[in-house]
């Protein structure tokens, strides 16, 4: 188990809890009392850190070694039923951007997201979760095919932003992300969109236009990072907390802007500390949205969704 720095009293008394317990164990020395205090005082601190986190704690905890990508989701809710698909048909298969069919229950889901790797190995093969144009080109061939064929589609965001090498400006970044706006606002199969890690910048938008959006509790969704802000504005990465503060892109914040639909919430400790949990919550998350959309007529829904965008931002006296 990794901690990250403002976990460490738990790490304390966890291992503090253990070392009792061997003690105990021995000596032979009954140590109920003593275990069950250490528990009632971890059970406190942990509700005391993890109810009270800042705005640069849930860009930690979002950015959590341990926690699950979008493979580990997709996996998770659609088992055996999942086929991944590939390529863009123009350039290549971009690695950081997954995507395939796979069912939840009886019915069938188009599934798109951004996919980070787990070591130094996978991560240089993802690309660190930073897609390159022909990722979001494979992105909207796929959900294009699901608009085809009836399928609803399902966007898990997970990305540091979208790859800002020279190759991907040279074969058009802004304008394949650009693409994907325009064609998901007027796609006619539900969207459900689900931040599960990081979101930030056209990289989460590239992917990010749907009927419902929804933030898992330690995620976050901004224009730029809080490193990059402070960079910019202080050019310095230490002024990244105040950065965070500034952007206001936690789900609270995001709920509140009616930027998202939905928080769903995460275990005490995050979404990394109880996996099954979190992939029943999303599960259940995606199935109760999609039922509250598949009623609808592709025009109403297109329809629906224009209008949700164009009122973002607009501002009544």
């Amino acid at each position: 188990m990794e901690y990250l720095d403002f976990e460490l009293p738990i790490k304390e008394l966890e291992e503090k809890y253990q070392q009792t317990l061997e003690i105990g164990s021995d000596s032979e020395v009954d140590v109920t009392a003593t275990c069950k205090q250490i528990e009632k005082k971890l059970k406190a601190t942990r509700k005391e850190i993890y109810g009270n986190l800042t705005p640069w704690q849930r860009v930690q905890m979002s950015r959590h070694p341990a926690r699950p990508y979008t493979l580990d989701y997709i996996k998770a809710i659609c088992g055996d039923t999942w086929l991944e698909l590939h390529g863009d048909r123009g350039v290549r298969d971009d690695k950081a951007m997954i995507g395939g069919l796979g069912k939840i229950g009886d019915q069938s889901f188009m599934f798109v997201g951004q996919q980070k790797g787990f070591n130094t190995k996978t991560r240089q093969y993802r690309n660190f979760g930073m897609a390159n144009p022909e990722g979001y080109r494979k992105a909207l061939r796929l959900m294009k095919s699901a608009e085809k064929f009836g399928v609803p589609v399902v966007c898990l965001i997970d990305t540091p932003g979208a790859y800002p090498g020279l190759e991907a400006e040279e074969r058009g970044q802004g304008e394949a992300i650009a693409r994907n706006i325009l064609e998901m606002t007027r796609l006619k199969v539900p969207i459900i969109v689900m931040i599960i890690g990081e979101g930030a910048s056209g990289g989460a938008l590239g992917i990010g236009v749907g009927d419902r959006v929804i933030m898992l509790e330690n995620t976050w969704y901004s224009v730029i990072s809080p490193e990059s802000c402070s960079s910019i504005l202080w050019r310095s990465w230490e002024f990244k907390e105040q950065a965070a503060d500034a952007l206001k892109l936690t789900a609270t914040d995001m709920k509140k802007m009616k930027l998202v639909d939905e928080i769903l919430k995460e275990p005490v400790g995050g979404a990394h500390t109880n996996r099954p949990d979190t992939f029943k919550a999303v599960s259940a998350c995606i199935t109760r949205h999609y039922e509250e959309l598949k009623t609808l007529e592709s025009s109403k829904l297109v329809e629906q969704r224009m209008d949700k965008y164009a009122n973002m931002g607009v501002y009544k006296d």
